[in-house]
């Protein structure tokens, strides 16, 4: 009985309530499992699955950005030779692959990776690789090439001394249009973080965006031309402009003295040269003419009394206000609308567009029956000629500033006429602009504001004057030609930082390439023969060096030796002048020690265009050794 009843108990307790619980959470817990099994298996099988899908995309995304990317130069190719038609398939098909690529990028799978830990910026940054392609694309290339007609170089060349106005004024907005659709997808590529991409990623985005920057100094300049020509080359009425041609044998902060000037008028497109003269035929100014005061302290008194002293200031805009009133005193009848400033470097560029060209010039034919120069000018012998020859085979002062003028003016002419290739003109005015021997300045507010946006405007303070900017300029204290002979290198040294503010030297190497019996063998007037305490032969020149705002100039030094440094500011940026005189073969390393530089951006150098190339005067950027 006992154990029946042992044994029904115990067949109770396995059937009872409490069994019945248990069970029924056993059975729950297992389904629980279940669940959690198939759900797990699903996740993983929904991320393979969209890893593969993934993995397609991105491969899907850099094929096409590539073929774009490689169809490029056959677009351009195309648009060179005027194949207007071929043009249009390569962008139909550039238009195509942007466009898939953008619409992958931007879709929710792609955007659901751009949050991934770690590699999540590495999809966000190639979506906006691909939004600025296609914006590119769409809003910049297409519209340029739908006005391809009115933007074709040859058409806006002038034609027997005028410009088509209406075809720039047609074109202006596409290219408008164009350089802000650019503008806007290098600032989107540009405040990308790199430091957070792989490096095949960082490297194609890096690249994409120093090319971006490049089309948009480019397209910017482009935009800013096409709403100032109009204007400029008289469709409001006639216009006069001041040429000054600056010689580069004296150096001047802009380039060099402008001796040689000559007058441009425009009207309704048609461009004709007036009067050429000499800033010596202009005579001394007295009483003075009022110039910034800020600037008359750095440079003397000396800005507003001759013409040929405008341009100590490297700061453009006050020569060419300067220039201006020296003109309109001595003209009053003439109202001067602007001033272009060029050096003889311009001009020989300007000849390897036009080729040869043939002189006119009754007085200048004159002189060349009775001396050595040549009666043909050439990009090769133009430069050495006005800055060299003229002064061994021209005596008379006014006669050689005459010379130059009329050369300058037979360029300009070949130039107005339409003479030579349009694109190979394009080529000479933007390689003139790059190496800062073009400058412009317009007496009409509205338009300056537009010229102060392009590299035109030769601005020492204000917006080109930002960041870590550095500017050496040469003034010749020779009172001769002897600029001619000398040769420099610029550059910058980077000191090891302290604390929140840098150091940079500037350092200047000089070198006088004169023959050792210059002083006896060069014409008197190209030696100065004294009359300014220098003797014959040797080079005297005052090098004034402009550091970043609120900087601070600390010493100088010549061939290592400290030096007494004349110091002021222009603005808010400091400025050092040292002289430096050099005999015949003989060598000299200036340097200039500026501290307190609170800018962290890449430093930007400016220097005085001289006969050099430029990329033989500016030197790479140097760091010391930190320890």
């Amino acid at each position: 009985m006992t154990s029946n009843d042992d044994g029904q108990t115990r067949d109770k307790d396995l059937h009872g309530p409490e069994s019945q619980r248990g069970r029924t959470r056993g059975e729950s817990r297992r389904r629980i499992i279940r669940r959690i099994g198939f759900g797990v298996l699903g996740f993983v099988i929904a991320v393979g699955g969209a890893g593969a899908l993934l993995a397609h995309q991105v491969s899907s995304v850099r094929s096409q950005l590539v073929y774009a990317m490689d169809l490029a130069p056959q677009l351009r190719a195309d648009v060179e030779s005027e194949d207007h038609r071929a043009a249009e398939i390569i962008l139909e098909t550039i238009q195509e692959q942007t466009s898939a690529a953008r619409s992958t990028a931007t879709g929710p799978l792609w955007k659901a990776a751009s949050y991934i830990p770690v590699l999540g910026s590495n999809f966000s940054a190639v979506r906006e690789v691909a939004v600025s392609a296609n914006d590119i694309t769409i809003r910049a290339v297409a519209p340029l090439l739908d006005r391809y007609g009115s933007l074709n170089l040859q058409t806006l060349s002038p034609t027997d001394g005028r410009f088509n106005i209406a075809e720039i004024q047609e074109a202006a907005p596409s290219i408008s249009t164009a350089a802000n659709t650019v503008q806007l997808s290098y600032q989107r590529l540009a405040s990308l973080d790199l430091s957070r991409l792989l490096p095949e990623v960082a490297q194609p985005v890096s690249e994409a965006t120093e090319q971006l920057e490049k089309l948009t100094e480019i397209l910017d300049t482009a935009s800013s031309t096409s709403q100032l020509l109009p204007a400029m080359l008289g469709a409001d009425g006639p216009r006069n402009y001041l040429v000054l041609v600056q010689n580069s044998s004296e150096a001047r902060a802009t380039g060099g003295i402008p001796g040689a000037l000559v007058i441009l008028h425009t009207d309704d497109g048609r461009v004709s040269l007036g009067e050429h003269t000499s800033a010596v035929a202009l005579g001394a100014f007295r009483p003075t003419l009022e110039v910034d005061s800020e600037q008359v302290a750095l440079f003397t008194g000396r800005l507003g009394t001759q013409m040929q002293n405008v341009n100590l200031t490297p700061h453009f805009p006050t020569a060419a206000q300067t220039a201006t009133l020296m003109w309109e005193e001595r003209h009053p009848d003439q109202k001067i609308d602007g001033v272009l400033a060029l050096d003889p470097v311009v001009l020989s560029h300007l000849l390897e567009a036009t080729g040869p060209l043939d002189l006119t010039d009754v007085q200048v034919l004159a002189q060349i029956r009775t001396t050595g120069l040549p009666s043909s000018l050439t990009k090769d012998n133009v430069v050495p000629t006005l800055l060299s020859e003229v002064y061994k085979e021209i005596d008379d002062p006014e006669a050689q500033d005459a010379y130059f003028a009329a050369v300058a003016g037979r360029v300009f002419s070949a130039f107005t006429e339409g003479q030579g290739d349009g694109t190979q003109l394009a080529k000479a005015l933007g390689t003139s602009i790059k190496e800062n021997r073009l400058y412009l300045w317009s007496s009409h507010p509205s338009e300056q504001s537009i010229v102060a946006s392009t590299p035109l405007q030769g601005s020492v303070t204000g917006r080109d004057a930002g960041g870590t900017a550095f500017g050496v300029y040469f003034n010749d204290g020779t009172g001769a030609k002897m600029d001619y002979y000398a040769s420099r290198t610029v550059q910058l040294v980077k000191s090891c930082q302290a604390g929140e503010y840098s150091q940079y030297t500037v350092r200047v190497t000089v070198t006088n390439n004169a023959p050792n019996d210059a002083g006896t063998t060069l014409p008197a007037y190209v030696t100065g023969e004294g009359v300014f305490g220098v003797e014959p032969g040797r080079i005297r020149t005052n090098y004034v060096v402009y550091g970043p705002s609120q900087a601070f100039v600390e010493t100088a030094t010549v061939d290592g030796q400290s030096v007494p440094i004349s110091s002021g500011r222009h603005g808010q940026r400091p400025v050092g002048t040292v002289p430096l005189e050099l005999g015949p073969g003989e060598t000299s390393t200036i340097e200039m020690l500026f501290s307190g530089v609170v800018q962290n951006s890449e430093p930007l150098l400016r220097v005085t265009p001289t006969i050099q190339p430029s990329k033989e005067v500016i030197g790479p950027l140097e760091r010391d050794t930190c320890g």
